[in-house]
């Protein structure tokens, strides 16, 4: 199955828990600290493979975990790396944040890599904290809390030219013919519902890979019909071949209602270049309005090729035209959505707030962070963050508010009862 759209649920690592032991040997006196630092959390990679078409991977799952660090342990060693996740990807994939509807990366080179979460960093273990004041610390860190994130996939295929036209042209008829592609074929509209790849041999070291896009209809840039969920295919393309149904009632308006829905969806692909087949020439139809045809087509500026899909006659020089044009284009067509970068709202700020059962309530980054990281079981380690507390600026604002001791003050998961 044909998957080219995905959500998915991706968590970097925690990092390991730094370790708290002092180190005990026979005739070592005084020993000192000697916990070690926990290990670093995996971090989350998007890696292209060339191998893949579709995003069929994530159609079962959508929930990805990096593997969490190892606690550090005591003669202070280091607790072991959790180990990297690497989802793989096909070329052509489009990464979002679903939560805030920004572009993350466009993935087309094969084995290109993308970090999308970072893992969380190791806990310090308490050799990291002893000094000249205090040689035997009991206070260490918690590991980081890892990353998660939200990710919209969206896939868009690398042609080099794309078959389009409306439906029952002939498209996937005409695929066949100049490839080893197996589309599906019938009389019936809309009978492809899936693009379709195939690659094209034109001589030696000459190859194209086309994508048979399924049939367009007029508002298919709202929605309508198949709607957009395959016109992005087309902006990845650099030629196009418009296939025209030359026993059509009226081939001409054909051609141009489908030209308008490209540049309705994209200003960009009006510009794109194009070649004119019409299809269906082993009809007495055709062949009796060829001459009235090419002089409505040639009006337009596009001089057409007439050839028979089935008959597999006139196929090979469009597909020569096609490749021709296609090498004026230096490059592929970049990415219309660019990344907006926003002003980053300054980690150590912090809000106060009030729960309806009384409790006050301190949300921001590096406060919760801060939190997580602690030992609440050591004294040390709460003084410290009562120490950060301070530092932050928190407790002066939660005397000016009008904090009493005994209530109750929430920080993320963690609820404290505030001592003066």
């Amino acid at each position: 199955m044909f998957l080219d759209e995905a959500h998915i649920q991706v968590s970097s690592g925690k990092g390991g828990d730094g370790a708290v032991h002092f180190r005990r040997e026979k005739y070592v006196p005084h020993g000192g600290p000697d916990g070690g630092n926990g290990g670093r959390g995996g971090h989350v990679y998007l890696e292209v493979s060339s191998t893949l078409n579709t995003l069929s991977l994530f159609r079962h799952q959508t929930r990805f975990h990096a593997q969490d660090g190892q606690a550090g342990a005591r003669s202070d060693r280091t607790g072991k790396e959790g180990e990297d996740l690497t989802l793989l990807v096909p070329p052509g994939t489009v990464v979002r944040d679903a939560d805030r509807q920004e572009l993350v990366g466009d993935l087309t080179a094969a084995g290109q890599r993308l970090q999308v979460c970072r893992g969380g960093r190791g806990g310090r273990g308490n050799a990291r904290f002893a000094n000249s004041r205090n040689q035997a610390p009991r206070v260490a860190e918690r590991g980081e809390p890892p990353q998660e994130r939200h990710l919209d996939l969206e896939l868009r295929l690398i042609a080099d030219i794309g078959i389009i036209g409306v439906p029952n042209a002939g498209k996937s008829t005409f695929l066949a013919a100049v490839t080893n592609a197996l589309p599906k074929i019938a009389e019936y509209p809309f009978t492809t519902l899936e693009p379709n790849l195939g690659v094209a041999e034109l001589g030696e070291r000459r190859a194209l890979v086309l994508a048979d896009i399924p049939g367009l209809i007029e508002g298919a840039h709202a929605g309508v019909g198949l709607g957009t969920a395959f016109l992005r295919h087309i902006q990845r393309t650099r030629a196009l071949i418009h296939l025209v149904d030359g026993s059509a009632p009226d081939p001409v308006a054909d051609f141009s209602q489908v030209n308008a829905e490209l540049a309705l969806f994209d200003e960009r692909l009006k510009d794109r270049p194009m070649v004119l087949g019409v299809n269906k020439i082993d009809l007495p139809d055709v062949v009796a309005r060829r001459a009235a045809l090419e002089e409505a087509f040639t009006r337009l500026g596009y001089p057409p090729f007439f050839l028979s899909a089935l008959a597999r006659s006139g196929v090979r020089e469009l597909l020569q035209e096609a490749e021709r044009k296609m090498l004026a284009v230096q490059q592929l067509p970049v990415e219309p959505a660019m990344p907006v970068y926003r002003p980053e709202p300054d980690p150590s700020d912090y809000s106060l707030s009030r729960d309806p059962d009384g409790t006050w309530r301190i949300t921001g980054e590096a406060i919760e962070r801060a939190a997580k990281m602690t030992y609440w079981e050591y004294d040390e380690a709460v003084r410290r963050f009562q120490r950060l507390l301070s530092r932050l600026g928190v407790e002066a604002a939660l005397r000016e508010v009008g904090v009493h001791a005994g209530d109750s003050v929430r920080i993320g998961e963690f609820e404290l009862e505030w001592q003066d």
